[in-house]
């Protein structure tokens, strides 16, 4: 093979990406365009010769497309003018074993549609608007400002009346308008990277560099992005480093060797999910996951990242069969898992300082969201959700008994930096809606839905909550069409609705909701011991005096006529919302809203009706001088 004079920075490049230092490798693997000529580069290190495949060369071998490798780096390239933006291609890889297999560019920005996997020429830049949005973004502290996220699923969100899917571009006309009016602060995106099984709903990738053509291209994406962020909407992405698709034509055995996944089958192969795990422990993966986290924040401007799969990740007792691996000090940590983890949160916290990383992790792992731990801005709190969740499914005769199941979380609200999730994972596959999880007849259900909202509001952290419980969806979610929109039709579902846009509106208004989540100065937890008449009342605090909220509830169907709260200090108080209110499915038509304040012993409190299975949002009077402002 003719010897080929390799530029240093080249070599440079190469050596970042093997040493586990580079983190903008599709800079660099992938494609690159110098005016007409396209550079094709690849990793795979143990292949004997490497071929740029197409459809002109009927997906074989051909001396015209022959790659040179970069000395002894593992990586192989060629520059050529033969393809343009659009087609197809792939690489012909002879393995060690002298096989010729044919594998897509892990690097790539787009993949033709399913069923096939072959690569896309897409090098087309996107001009962005949303510089004033991310200037913004910069200058806010992300542990105090108010995270209200939207989960969607982007393909069963909405349909055409013939069941096709929604475009990028008519999700951006569609769902941006509609998570805007609902209130919300944030759209979480279920993964939206290339993959073909659309029952994995994303989980199961082969593109991580690439957006699923299934809506369109890579600058559609974009597309959506800016004109989310134009609304003042956050985008945030759940994104997959742990494991990838089993399909032989992507990652797996990529050059005829194990190259990103470990060499001993029994830990690359994820039983539990169907996937082979990423070796990451390894540079070049490292390499590859982190430049592809980047890519998504810096190249596509999402707000964040929602890291699937933590508990996998940092213990190697996590899948099926392997429930008694220990490393070797005998315990279950994955000790490779862990410091990727750490870089990987290092990293883009230092390049991307407002990125928000959230963790998907379900143990009692220490440290998740902290500097010395796994590095994590958000965890999100599993033990909660279950325990919420298990409570309002109580028949009401067995609540007073089980009041622990909110309480308890009050004994680790503060150990990590918290998001509260009523996600996706929790109405699929039989566990039914969260409407549908309620106690009670329909008008209970939603009782108990709108009370459940409140308590999620009040209490310390970040809120999640996944499309259709907004209105009540009965029916769990299914991924193969659109949510039930014509839930909208009855007056219930309508009125539920419009109570998650007041209730979303007032979160977003009240710093006391999210200012100081993560500080015990955020909240006192001041009736929260009176479980055997089924009532709770706490109160938020935001870092002004006057930025104070407080929150009674009740979770049984017997009305308190003479519910005493506790206030901070005298004045008059106003009642911002009511569950009952009719407005919100509830039969209070007469609701009153002003209550005085009265000294008890060495504290205030009001005298309130609190309704049955129910709850109120209540706040201080502002007061002006002269003048009651409220």
């Amino acid at each position: 093979m003719l010897k080929v004079q390799v530029p240093e920075e080249n070599l440079q490049a190469a050596y970042l990406f093997n040493t586990g230092q580079s983190y903008h490798a599709d800079k660099f693997f992938g494609i690159t365009r110098d005016k007409a000529e396209l550079t094709f580069r690849i990793w795979a290190p143990h292949a004997k010769a490497v071929h740029l495949a197409s459809a002109q060369c009927d997906w074989m071998p051909s001396e015209a497309f022959a790659m040179h490798p970069l000395e002894e780096t593992g990586v192989w390239e060629i520059t050529t003018t033969a393809l343009k933006e659009g087609d197809l291609y792939k690489y012909a890889i002879e393995t060690p074993d002298g096989d010729v297999v044919l594998r897509t560019d892990p690097f790539a920005h787009e993949y033709e549609k399913k069923p096939g996997v072959a690569a896309v020429v897409n090098t087309c830049p996107y001009k962005w608007h949303d510089g004033l949005y991310r200037g913004r973004q910069g200058r806010r502290h992300k542990l105090n400002q108010p995270i209200d996220i939207y989960e969607v699923h982007m393909t069963s969100w909405r349909r055409h009346t013939d069941g096709s899917y929604l475009s990028y571009r008519e999700l951006a006309d569609e769902l941006i308008p509609y998570v805007k009016q609902m209130g919300y602060t944030h759209i979480e995106m279920l993964p939206i990277t290339e993959h073909l099984l659309d029952m994995s709903w994303g989980y199961q990738s082969y593109g991580f560099f690439a957006a699923t053509s299934r809506m369109g291209y890579l600058q559609d994406l974009q597309y959506f992005v800016d004109e989310a962020h134009k609304a003042n909407l956050g985008v945030i992405l759940d994104f997959v480093p742990g494991h990838f698709i089993k399909n032989y034509d992507a990652l797996y055995r990529f050059d005829g060797t194990p190259t990103f996944e470990a060499g001993d089958v029994t830990i690359a192969e994820n039983v539990r999910w169907g996937t082979w795990n990423f070796d990451l422990g390894k540079s070049q993966v490292q390499s590859f996951l982190i430049s592809a986290a980047l890519f998504w924040l810096e190249d596509v401007h999402f707000d964040g990242l929602r890291v699937d799969g933590v508990s996998n990740i940092i213990y190697l007792n996590q899948d099926a069969g392997k429930e008694d691996w220990v490393n070797e000090h005998g315990t279950a940590i994955d000790y490779a898992g862990v410091a990727f983890l750490q870089k990987l949160n290092a990293i883009i916290h230092e390049r991307v300082p407002s990125a928000l990383m959230f963790a998907e992790e379900a143990t009692a792992y220490p440290g998740v969201t902290k500097p010395e731990g796994l590095g994590f801005d958000f965890k999100w709190n599993m033990g909660w959700m279950h325990d919420t969740l298990d409570f309002f499914e109580l028949d009401y005769l067995y609540r007073t008994g089980a009041f622990n199941n909110l309480t308890f979380s009050f004994m680790y609200t503060f150990d990590e930096q918290f998001t509260l999730p009523l996600s996706h994972d929790e109405v699929v596959h039989g566990k039914k809606s969260l409407m549908h999880k309620m106690f009670g007849d329909r008008y209970n259900q939603f009782a108990n839905l709108r009370t459940m909202m409140v308590w999620m509001m009040a209490h310390p952290g970040k809120k999640l909550r996944f499309m259709g419980s907004e209105w009540g969806q009965f029916l769990e979610w299914r991924d193969e069409e659109g949510l039930e929109w014509r839930d909208l039709q009855d007056g219930m579902n309508r009125s539920m609705q419009h109570f998650t846009a007041e209730l979303n509106k007032i979160y977003r208004d009240e710093h006391a909701f999210w200012e100081q989540d993560f500080v015990p100065a955020g909240v006192n937890f001041s009736q929260t011991d009176q479980g055997a008449q089924g009532t709770m009342a706490l109160m938020r605090h935001g870092k002004k005096p006057s930025d104070t909220i407080i929150m009674a509830m009740n979770t049984l169907p017997v009305q308190k006529d003479d519910y005493r709260v506790i206030v901070p200090r005298a004045g008059r108080y106003d009642v911002l919302l009511n569950t009952e209110d009719i407005a919100f499915g509830g039969t209070w038509q007469h609701i009153p809203t002003d209550y005085e304040a009265f000294l008890v012993g060495d504290h205030y409190e009001i005298s309130v009706i609190l309704p049955a299975t129910g709850a109120l949002i209540i706040k201080q009077k502002k007061q002006v001088r002269g003048k009651n402002n409220g």
